[in-house]
């Protein structure tokens, strides 16, 4: 099971000249709490936190229309937990891609510092940074002329960044990969050839062979049907609840937010509105000051927070 490596094979790497701002394997974490419930707030300075965030500010060069905002940070500090499911949500702009571009040192901070595990993430080398956090993304390039098994197993690049073949290793962990979800009898065909819901379980895969500590998602169900919606919904919520797997969810679906996550974090022009409970989050009041429209907020058969909508009849 040969397959061709790729230095893009994991997102977290050098860092590059900034795009604008609208763009963009499960190892177990020992320490994690139990998945799937919620937790406290984690403090400030984020003793044993997997992610922080300390006043952390960017900003994009001024676009060449001087009347036009440039976009910036101008100071993220927020936790994330071990074994929690975090979310990011907010409207068009606020700054969800950034965030994740900053996570996986596709920009650096001009000032503050991220920390990953307690380690400044820009002392780690690339490949170490890909060794602790995959990152799955809303598509594959189009045409992508590998296979769902050559995909996956490019998701052990990190572990041996100097090889240009697999071993055992990485053969069996690319299975047990596959396995977790559900892609097995999909190996040997082309990524061209999967549905939609095949193909973001295939883009997942890859990410878990590549045995990290943080799963990154960037929109998990764009562009997916209700089945496929609920399909990786579950297999997201599985893997946090089995395996403790702490993941960073990007989503401009509340709703999936409210269900899966144990904690939001809603960004409003490149700052902080709140952060909590998908309850504490997604108020009414606050939903409608940050996105600029009428909405309802009711509860699912779960308890959680279901938001709609409030459409204007003529």
């Amino acid at each position: 099971m040969t397959a061709e490596r790729s230095h893009s094979a994991s997102s977290a790497g050098h860092p590059r000249t900034a795009p604008s701002a609208d763009g963009p394997g499960a190892i177990v974490s020992h320490s994690a709490s139990s998945a799937g419930h919620p937790r406290t707030a984690p403090s400030a300075d984020g003793p044993g936190a997997m992610v922080e965030f300390a006043d952390v500010a960017f900003a994009y060069a001024r676009p060449a229309d001087r009347r036009a905002r440039a976009f910036e940070f101008p100071g993220l500090s927020f936790t994330i937990e071990p074994g929690e499911v975090f979310g990011v949500i907010g409207p068009n702009s606020a700054g969800k891609t950034s965030l994740l571009r900053l996570l996986t040192r596709v920009l650096s901070p001009q000032r503050g510092e991220i920390r990953l595990g307690g380690r400044a993430i820009g002392a780690l080398r690339p490949w170490e940074l890909a060794r602790d956090v995959a990152v799955v993304p809303q598509e594959a390039p189009r045409p992508f002329p590998f296979t769902v098994e050559q995909l996956v197993l490019m998701g052990r690049y990190p572990h041996g960044p100097r090889r240009f073949f697999e071993d055992a290793a990485d053969v069996a962990a690319a299975r047990a990969a596959m396995l977790a979800t559900e892609t097995l009898a999909l190996a040997t065909l082309p990524l061209d050839r999967l549905s939609g819901g095949e193909r973001q379980r295939a883009l997942l895969a890859r990410a878990l062979a590549q045995e990290p500590r943080l799963l990154v998602l960037d929109e998990p169900t764009a562009h997916l049907d209700l089945r496929y919606q609920a399909e990786t919904a579950a297999l997201l919520r599985r893997l946090n609840r089995e395996r403790g797997m702490t993941i960073l969810l990007v989503s401009h679906d509340l709703n999936l937010a409210a269900e899966l996550c144990d904690r939001l974090l809603l960004l409003r022009a490149g700052e902080i509105a709140r952060v909590g409970a998908p309850g504490e989050v997604l108020e009414q009041g606050l939903l409608e000051e940050v996105f600029g429209c009428a909405v309802t907020v009711d509860k699912s058969a779960s308890g959680r927070p279901v938001v709609q909508l409030a459409y204007e009849r003529g």
